[in-house]
Order: structure tokens, then sequence, then C-alpha cells
């Protein structure tokens, strides 16, 4: 066989467990207790003169007749059909849907944290992928959540406190956007207002009166100082090249180019300042004025004309400290003339602005915070009215595809119409910035800049005061999402936070938005097993998720049940828009359900399953021309998405028909069993044979069994306790009345992949026993079972796809009539079979088997008696056991026959080194007195 590619073989397509007895009125019903299988009086005795053994080998022995009829399961037990004529018409006449149908369990869990408003009552939803759980938990809070108070909104405004952190805001729903709109709308008023009201003629008069007076009051004060320095035959003027002001004699204003005349009324404040900066000093030899240092004066000085100089430069230098102190009186003359203007302006934006403030604080009068924030904008508005007016300043600059500037917009961050309940929002893609939210950022000129307009909104923003539904795996695919929620759950606060500040050293120019109250009820959806998980590796995860709501995978197949199940389909045709179903497709529906379902009495909740069927088995009445959906397109799609996902089992009946996959479904072989398996590969899962064999060592060994598979690593922990289970059972009914005098080996042929599962159990301890007893085993049948130390036989999974397997690998040999399959009884009621599977048991041209102990399985598949006692209560020769326990002396007899054998050859040897050893001695002695004879005659003849 071609070896498949991470293709996992299992015995069970789920853990085995213990079922009801046989449904009633069956042939079942009637089989007696599990044959007694303990070892007590099991000696073999050849001796007894009534056990004899059977030699018909055409004539079925009458404890297998009997073990075949008590066993045989009829063609009304394959199946459980739905009557049609119990369902509605059609899907439009279904009942109403009940949204918590099936998992009441889990409503009730979920109702018991909504109860609680406790920290820590949050809910984990746990199930199986395709149960439906968000949107029966979407539309179960959907109903709550319309009844529930409409929770507040949130905005973000300026902090003009402090810059980096904004203000938030909270306002009764629906206010958020007003407030928005209101300020929107007061900038525009503001602007417009102000920019008329500072273009006025009023305006512009009463500037030009203050900078008249201003102008008169410094002309006037020149003047003066001018006239205080002609006493002195000085000039105020200002030097051309530095426009410093300066005292000079007026005789020099006309022939140095240096010098201009000064208009006094029309000196800047620039200039008043430099002449400040005039310094002077003493005239000496070196240091003269400038204006004299290198003309009038050289390198000798008359005594008159020093003095007169220095009288000069004194003078010069009295007014120059007078131009110093006018300088510092004009200046504060002109900040009082900007305070002046100031006040005007203050003034005029207060009587402008007063008027469209005070609708404003009325309307939001019963919010303080929102009062105070106003009364803040509007004071800041008065205080910068220059910059609003003039326009050339950032932060009063309207951005392109906004209404106002930064300074004063309002982020709305979560709006709600009033009395819309509450919000119930799922998040997809739960990353950082989705479920906590961020601060926008934007780059100009190579310069990252922000502010309270570019703050977004999480999904814990929009859901805060409702519900919030999330993914569990997906959320931990996003480990500091998982971490930013924890926070936000256990301190009840939303805190943007920056994640390139968390993930880079540096990190950019950012806010840091006041946080907001958070009332939430956090829902995870997500599997049993990562529940267990994050409890096992989360030490806050318990104190977070104080609620399991556990959603179950099927419920019992009644027909309230299937009425309610039919009320589901209408739901989910009514919503897709589907073809209605009558009511064959529907209980062709209710019957695949409990297929899936692996149980008579059970129907199957996935509704991903539901749905799919739904609409391929709508596109099938479509393509025929119908307008409304019957079985036969149900059947129709059931079998297009089972040849869709067939590619590998398909692989598998080429092999076996090319004979490149070996099974044998006739005749009989010793230690060899077909052992019934499911292979499971991606979404895909169907039974096949697989070729099971025993091989036994005589006289090696103690009863060791080795399992190949197992040994290989291709074996899994519920394999291994299977094999060690039947390694018990086997050591506990022959060890203590003779001993276990041989090895064996167990191993699935062909088997390239992982092997798992108990149900293999019955089917290795055919196979061994066969092997032991030198028995045939028949190979039409195929078996399957798990089985305990008592030698009962338990229920397994994947009944339905592995009788499948074997009855299609025997249709492709050829149905012979006499092939079948030997099943757990327990396994009875989870029979749901194909229906060209029914008509084969119905025509007899297939079997199916239903079997208690290993004793009736052996029976089966051997045609003997298995555990039959005489009546000194010692197995019957002609018994398995008998024959087990048999070969085991005959193995014990061979061993003695071989030890007697080496004993003699032993002992023959024995009596050999001791004659060679006494004739060695012997020898040594003649020598040693022949040597001393030859010593006497040597010294007889020397004497």
């Amino acid at each position: 066989m071609t070896e498949p590619q991470n293709t996992p073989i299992n015995q069970d397509s789920k853990d085995s467990k213990s079922m009801a007895t046989p449904v009633k009125n069956s042939a079942v019903t009637k089989a007696s207790k599990p044959a007694n299988t303990k070892p007590t009086a099991i000696k073999a005795d050849e001796t007894d003169e009534q056990e004899r053994t059977l030699d018909m080998p055409n004539t079925p022995h009458p404890v297998f007749i009997e073990v075949n009829e008590r066993c045989l399961i009829s063609a009304e037990q394959l199946k459980r059909y739905t009557n049609p004529d119990e369902l509605p018409s059609d899907t439009r006449t279904a009942p109403d849907l009940d949204v918590g149908f099936g998992q009441q369990r889990a409503l009730k869990a979920l109702q018991t944290a909504l109860d609680i408003h406790a920290s820590g009552y949050h809910v984990f939803a746990a199930g199986e992928n395709g149960l439906g759980k968000r949107t029966v938990i979407n539309r179960l809070l959907q109903r709550i959540a319309a009844d529930a108070p409409t929770p507040d909104d949130w905005v973000y405004v300026h902090n003009f406190t402090d810059p980096r952190t904004p203000q938030a805001l909270r306002l009764p729903a629906g206010q958020g956007q007003i407030l928005q709109q209101q300020v929107n709308q007061l900038w525009q008023q503001a602007k417009k207002r102000l920019s008329q009201r500072f273009r006025s003629d009023q305006y512009q008069s009463k500037i030009e009166a203050i900078k008249n007076d201003t102008h008169q009051k410094e002309s006037q004060a020149y003047d003066d100082l001018n006239t205080e320095g002609k006493q002195y035959d000085l000039a105020l003027t200002f030097r051309a090249f530095d426009n410093k002001a300066v005292f000079v004699h007026p005789s020099k204003l006309s022939t140095e180019e240096n010098h201009q005349s000064t208009d006094h009324s029309k000196i800047s404040s620039s200039q008043k300042n430099q002449t400040t900066e005039e310094k002077t000093a003493p005239p000496t030899k070196n240091n003269l004025d400038d204006d004299n240092a290198n003309s009038e004066y050289g390198n000798a000085y008359g005594k008159s004309e020093y003095e007169a100089e220095l009288n000069n430069f004194a003078q010069k230098n009295h007014m120059q400290k007078r131009l110093s102190q006018l300088t510092i009186a004009l200046e504060q003359l002109e900040d009082e003339a900007n305070d002046a203007i100031e006040a005007l302006h203050r003034n005029i934006a207060r009587r402008a602005l007063q008027p469209l403030f005070a609708p404003i604080y009325e309307q939001f009068a019963a919010h303080p915070l929102v009062v105070e924030y106003l009364k803040t904008v509007f004071a800041d508005m008065v205080t910068h009215v220059e910059r609003i007016v003039n326009g050339d300043d950032e932060e009063f600059v309207t951005a392109v595809l906004a209404t106002t500037p930064s300074r004063y917009a309002v982020n709305v961050i979560v709006s709600h119409a009033p009395d819309s309940g509450a919000p119930v929002i799922f998040e997809d893609l739960p990353t950082h910035l989705n479920l906590l939210g961020h601060v926008e950022q934007i780059t100009q000129l190579g310069t990252v800049t922000t502010d309270v307009s570019m703050i977004r909104a999480g999904a814990l923003h929009r859901a805060n005061g409702g519900y919030l539904l999330l993914e569990a795996s997906h959320l931990l695919e996003h480990p500091y999402a998982w971490q930013g929620l924890k926070r936000a759950l256990q301190s009840r606060k939303i805190r943007l936070s920056s994640l390139e500040q968390m993930l880079t050293l540096t990190g950019s120019l950012s806010l840091a938005p006041a946080p907001i109250d958070l009332d939430i009820k956090v829902i995870l959806l997500g599997e049993a097993d990562l529940y267990y998980e994050l409890l096992e590796l989360e030490a806050e995860f318990d104190a977070v998720f104080k609620v399991r709501a556990d959603f179950h995978d099927d419920v019992t197949r009644s027909p309230e049940h299937e009425l309610a199940l039919v009320a589901k389909m209408a739901d989910i045709i009514d919503h897709a828009n589907l073809y209605p179903f009558d009511s064959s497709a529907q209980a062709a529906l209710l019957e695949h359900l409990s297929l899936q379902a692996e149980d008579q009495d059970r129907l199957s909740l996935h509704s991903d399953l539901l749905i799919k069927l739904l609409h391929e088995s709508n596109r099938h009445a479509r393509l025929s021309g119908k307008n409304i959906v019957s079985a036969i397109h149900v059947t129709h799609a059931i079998d297009d998405m089972d040849e869709r996902s067939g590619y590998l089992r398909d692989l598998y009946w080429d092999e076996l028909k090319n004979g490149q996959q070996l099974i044998q479904t006739q005749g009989d072989a010793v230690g060899q069993v077909n052992a019934l398996t499911v292979v499971s590969y991606a979404d895909s899962e169907f039974g096949m044979p697989a070729r099971l064999t025993a091989v036994i060592q005589p006289n090696i060994g103690a009863g060791e069994i080795l399992d190949i598979e197992r040994d290989v690593d291709l074996g899994g922990s519920l394999h291994a306790k299977g094999m060690l289970i039947m390694t018990s059972y086997l050591r506990a009914l022959f060890s203590q009345h003779h001993a276990l005098n041989f090895s064996a080996s167990l191993a699935f042929e062909q088997s390239y992949a992982h092997i798992d599962g108990d149900s293999a159990t019955v089917s290795e301890g055919c196979a061994l026993l066969s092997a032991l007893a030198n028995v045939p085993i028949n190979q039409s049948f195929a078996i399957t079972g798990s089985m305990n130390q008592l030698g009962e036989v338990q229920a397994v999974g994947g009944i339905n796809s592995k009788i499948a397997g074997f009855f299609d690998a025997c249709r492709e040999q050829e149905l012979t009539g006499q092939q079948g399959v030997v099943i757990p009884m327990a396994n009875v009621k989870q029979l749901m079979l194909r229906d060209d599977i029914i008509a084969a048991v119905q025509a007899e041209q297939f079997h199916i088997y239903g079997v208690q102990t290993l004793s009736e399985a052996l029976t089966l598949m051997t045609g003997l008696p298995v555990d039959t006692m005489n009546k000194k209560g010692r197995y019957r020769k002609d018994t398995l056991f008998g024959k087990v326990l048999s070969r085991l002396m005959l193995w014990d007899e061979n061993q003695n026959a071989d030890d007697e054998v080496d004993d003699k050859k032993s002992k023959k040897k024995d009596k050999k080194r001791r004659k060679a050893k006494r004739q060695k001695k012997q020898d040594k002695q003649k020598k040693a007195k022949k040597e001393q004879d030859d010593c006497c005659a040597t010294t007889a003849e020397q004497l």
C-alpha cells in the first residue's frame, strides 16, 4: 500500500463509553448474561469420558448456532427513521424558534453572570466549534439588551491645563453628538462674529484713538527732551549706519552723513530700545567721543580745548541718560497702550461671545463638568481672540476635513441613540488597537503630531454599558490585547496606551487620555480544552472569568426536539432566503443529524453542519427546477459532501482493487483478524478494515506480548492501554493454571500512520487466542470493540463509519452472503447505517452481530465454543480455551523432553570427563614411579 502522509488512523472517533442495553423487541433482548470467564477450575481434562470433540467440518457447532441467533442484529435495529407525517408540511409552517433550544444549561449560567454586577463575573462559553455559540448568545443578549438602560456617551476634549492629557466627559445617550454639533456651530459663529467686530469702524476708531494718544505722548516727550538738549547745543538724531538715537552738535548734522534728523513722532520702538544701548566714557587721549576722536584730537592737546571737550562730553552723557530714561518711560507707555488694546479686544470678545455661549450653558446645565469645560473654552477664546481673528496660528486654524480646530474640537468616542438599549458588540479582530482603542498620529514635514481629535475608540468603548463577545482563540493570538483586556476588567477602567511605546525603548510623542469608567460583560467563546488550559496557565483567569457556560453537542431525540430543530431549520432558511423544505427533507435532515450524533436517540446541535446541508440541498432543488426542497435533494447534497471529502478513501479502495492493500474477506486464517478502524483526515472521516496479525514464539519468554505499533511510536496511549488490559486478561485466565511459556507479537499490517484508541482490544484478543490455540479465524468477519479485564466488551466510537468501511470492502471483493461485522452490543443504539447496507442485511447478504463478551466474539469468529465446561468444571477439550491450555501443556512437554535428552547427554559427558581425569591421574602416577625407579638404578650404578 502506498504510504499515506500525515493520516491519523483512529480505532475510535471518540472516547469509548458505556451504552444502554439493546432496543426493545429485538432479538438481542433475549441474550443471557455474559459467560463466566473468571479463571476458576479451567484445567483441561483429557481423560474425562464424557468429553468429546465434534468432528463435523460442515456442520455448525450448537454453541455457535445459539450465539449466532442471540447476537444477530435485525435490520429494524440498524437505523431509526423519522416519520414525515409528524412534521410540518414545509418549513413555512414550522413553529417559532426557541433561541436557547438544547442549551438550557449554558443559558442558565450566562443569566447568572448577567445578574451579578460584582467584579469578575464574565463568561467563558465552552463548546465545540460549529455549535452556534455566538448566534445563540448574541440573540439572547439582543433580547436582554433591548430592555436594558442605554449607556452614556463619552467624549474627549482638549485639556487646557495639561494638553497631553485630554479630558473625558460623560453625557447622557445622544448628548455627545449634540455637544459636538453645538461646539462646531459655536466656533463658526464665534469666528464670524469676531471677524465682524474687529473689522467694524467703531473698533478701528477706538484702536486709532489709543494709538494717536500714545503717539502724541511720545512726540511730546521727545520734543521736551530735544528742547532740553538744545541748552547744551545738542540735537537728537539717529545714526544711519546702526539706527541708534544719539545727541550731536547741530553743526555736525549737515556735514556728517552718518546722522539723520529725527521726526520724534515717527520714532519706532526698536529705535527707542537701541538708545539704551548707547554707552559713553570720559574722553582721554586714546578714548574720545566717536565723532571727534580721530578728527579734532591728535597726539597733542591744548589745555583749554581739552577742558571744553570734557565739558561737552559730560553734557552729552547727561542727555544720553535722559534719553535712556525716556525710552523706558515710552516702553511703559506702549505697554499700557497694548494692555488697553488687549482689554479692548477681550471686552469685545466677551460681548461678542457671551450671547453664543449662554444657550449652551443653559442646555447642559445639568452636567456641571460640561459647563465647566464650556466656560474654559469661553475664557480661552477671549484670551486668544487676536490669534483667532488673525488666523495664522496652527492651534486656531481648522484642519482639512475638520470643522473646528483641534483645540476646541469635541471628539465623540461613543454615542448611542436615546432609548436604544445596551450595545451588543462582537469584535472579530481583537488586536490591541481594535480592542482598547488608540491615538492616531500624522507626520507633517518630518514631524509626528497628534491631538485630541485623533483619539479612536476600541471595542471596549463601543460595548461599554453592554456586552462584548470575543473569540478566545483569536484574542490569544494578540498577547498585548489579552493583557490589556484583563487589566481593564480588573480595574474597571479603559486606559488608552500607546502600543509603540510598549514595544520600543523610545516611542513617539503621544497623548495620555484620561481613563473612562468601564461597566461591561465580556463573553469569551472557545472550546473546553482552551478553557482548562487557560485555567491552568493563567493565574488571573479564574478571577476575571468566574462563570463557565457549557454548550452541549447534541440533544435527546424526541418529537418535541425534532420540531424544535425544524423551527431552527426554518429560521436559517428564512434568513438565508432559501426554498422551503418539505416534510421529507426535514426527516432526512433529522436522520443525518442523528447520524452525526452517532446515536439513534440523540440529535446533533452543530449549526455549521445544518447550515451547510440546507444551502447545498437548496442548490440541488434549484438545479432540478424545483421551488421546494425534498428528501432526494438532501440525499444528493450529502452524497456530494461525501464525494468531495473522499479523495483519501478512494485511494484506499483503488489499492484494495489493485491488490496492494491486503484484505481477506473470505476463507479463514490462524492469528489473523480484520479489525475495523476509522481514518481521520482534515475534515473527512471514513472507516476501513485493517489486517491485524498475531505471531507466537513457543517456549520463549513468560507470556510477554510485543506491541509493535507502540514500540515504533506509532501507537497512542489509549491503544497501549487496551493492549495492557488484554494482556492482563490473558494472564489472569491462564497463568495460575499453567506457566505462560511463550512470547507473542501483534501488529497492524500495512499501517504507516499513528494509531490510537482502544477499540482494537477485542480484535487483538481474538488474533492472539487464535494463534495460541492454532484455531483459524473466519475472514468473512471484521470486528471492533473495547474490553475490560473481565472480558466484557465495551462500546467504541465511529461505529457507523467502521461498518460502512468493511461493507464497502466486501462489496469490492464480492458479497458472498457470509460476511458481516461483530460489534459491541452497547453500540447497537448508535447505529444509523446507510440504506444500501440495511438493504443488504435485509437480503441476508451482510450480517451484523452485537456481543457482550469476548467469548461470544470468539465463538462467532472461530465457530467453536470458547469456555464451555464439563461436569467436573473443566474446559472441554474441543473449546478454544481448552485448546490453548493443551497447547501450553504440549509446549511444556516438548520442552521437558528436550530437557531429558539434554540431561542424558550431559551425564555421558560427565562420565567421559571423570574417566579421562582418572586416566590422567594414573598416567601421572606411572610416570612418577618410573622416574623414581630410574633414579634408584642410577644411584646403584654409581655406588
